[in-house]
């Protein structure tokens, strides 16, 4: 431990010996020379040196992203206002004993993260390495919930190469990529004559991954009919393969991925609850890049390593504002975009800008660089765009009843004027479109549901957020 820690203490400091921890410096030149010449894992800072500014932490981590820097207070209260660029706070009550407890904690998550291939330093992917190692050599079901882009894939890789299951085949397949039935004949193989086109018989990825894990990524993409399999897969482990009546059984763990809430999809019948109780017996929650932006440095260092490509302070500042829609994908977009356009050189404002820019010019209509989480933004998308549709079908309706001599009427929610002109923001448009949906309907919930475009559960939601009963 003491090769992996440093402090960075006052030297009359009598309350803890920092020998038995790690390298005590009372000089940042001297923390900054060893940064440079070996690798930091955790620097430990006495709250009495105020010299740990945002710079300096700046530049420690230019030598390494996934050093972690650390305050320890003199009493064990938590400290007000810690600054973005401080990862916890430890406290010299604890004395040397406790402390070294703590510090081994935080080697192990990060040795943990290290394992499994995942670059973050970030609290939220530790809590996710902690479950990967206890859920890992279980034979499970597991279901992993993420955006687009946040890494589930590598985590389902992960589960299994820390399984009993390593030394067996790893398959994965993207089930919202494939039509029905050519998903069926993927998953589960095909016989000679199945079907058009069938010249030969084909083993399918579950035969393919006997013995390892089979990785069913967008799971929720998948039909009723499709789903009904997959039970009857999980439940007994057999499977008929398209055009055969002859049963095979499957020795694979299933780790399964979705993108968005299965249980809305269950309410909305599109989603089977038994299958889902099956799938998820043990359920890891990914988050996006925009909470967690302090692993944007270290994941830009791991995608530029070998390449030589240093950034400037300002750049990097640009990118932890921006809200990264497309996750740790679009991340690695804008890495592969510097490795070619300024190989070995400086990736400057200028160059984030441009990128930016280009984001916006590209997703005119999406809500980016808000500040606002990726749910929120999503939000308000839908509602302006409900809002827009609104007054495109009430013109359209005036302009047909005033040359048509019968009237037309529709069903169709249209959202009134006082919805359009009067709400600033996503809460109070939502409020005013629920209610004027429960005045139109006579308060009945099922249909407002229905021609809001949402589940009933999450109306249910939604009228107790706002009061709407």
């Amino acid at each position: 431990m003491k090769n992996r820690v440093v402090i960075l203490a006052d030297s009359n400091n009598e309350n803890v010996d920092w020998s038995k921890i790690g390298t005590l410096f009372t000089e940042l030149s001297e923390l900054y020379q060893h940064a440079r010449e070996r690798q930091v894992d955790i620097v430990l800072v006495e709250q009495s040196r105020t010299d740990m500014k945002r710079q300096v932490a700046s530049r420690i981590r230019q030598y390494n992203g996934l050093t972690e820097i650390w305050m320890v207070s003199k009493q064990s209260s938590m400290v007000e206002d810690l600054p973005n660029y401080i990862d916890g706070t430890l406290s010299e009550e604890l004395g040397v004993d406790r402390l070294k407890q703590r510090i081994e904690l935080i080697l192990h998550q990060k040795d943990l993260l290290r394992d499994y291939h995942i670059v973050a330093r970030s609290a939220r992917m530790k809590a996710v390495a902690e479950f990967i190692e206890r859920i890992a050599p279980t034979e499970m079901p597991t279901l992993i919930v993420g955006p687009s882009g946040s890494g589930k894939e590598l985590v389902a890789r992960a589960i299994h190469d820390n399984s009993e299951r390593s030394s067996k085949p790893f398959v994965a397949i993207n089930c919202g990529a494939l039509a029905e039935g050519i998903l069926e004949s993927e998953l589960f193989g095909h016989e000679k004559g199945a079907f058009t086109g069938s010249i030969g018989k084909r083993d399918g990825l579950f035969h393919k991954a006997e013995g390892g894990t089979i990785f069913l990524d967008e799971i929720g993409e998948t039909k009723p009919d499709m789903q009904v399999k997959l039970l009857r897969v999980l439940e007994d482990g057999t499977y008929y393969p398209v055009g055969s009546s002859v049963p095979k059984q499957a020795n694979v763990r299933v780790v399964s991925a979705t993108n968005r809430d299965l249980s809305d999809a269950i309410v909305e019948q599109t989603f089977r609850e038994d299958l889902y109780f099956r799938i998820g017996v043990v359920k890891i929650t990914l988050p996006s890049l925009l909470e967690r932006k302090e692993d944007i440095e270290p994941i830009l260092q791991y995608f530029w390593s070998g390449h030589k490509i240093s950034y400037a302070i300002g750049a990097l500042e640009l990118l932890m504002q921006y809200d990264w829609p497309g996750n740790i994908r679009q991340l690695r977009n804008f890495a592969d975009r510097i490795i070619a356009l300024k190989p070995g050189g400086l990736a400057d404002v200028n160059d984030v800008e441009r990128f930016l820019e280009e984001q916006h010019t590209s997703n005119r209509n999406l809500p980016v660089s808000t500040g606002k989480t990726v749910e929120e933004a999503g939000q308000e998308l839908i509602y302006r765009a409900i809002l827009q549709l609104g007054n495109e079908v009430r013109l359209l309706r005036d302009l047909i009843t005033a040359n048509l001599p019968s009237e037309v009427t529709s069903d169709a929610y249209v959202p009134s004027d006082d919805a359009v002109t009067s709400s600033d923001t996503v809460e109070e448009m939502e409020k005013v479109l629920i209610a004027q949906v429960l005045g139109a309907t006579n308060g009945n919930r099922k249909e407002a549901a229905k021609r809001l475009g949402i589940g009933e559960r999450t109306l249910y939601r939604k009228l107790k957020k706002y009061n709407l009963q």
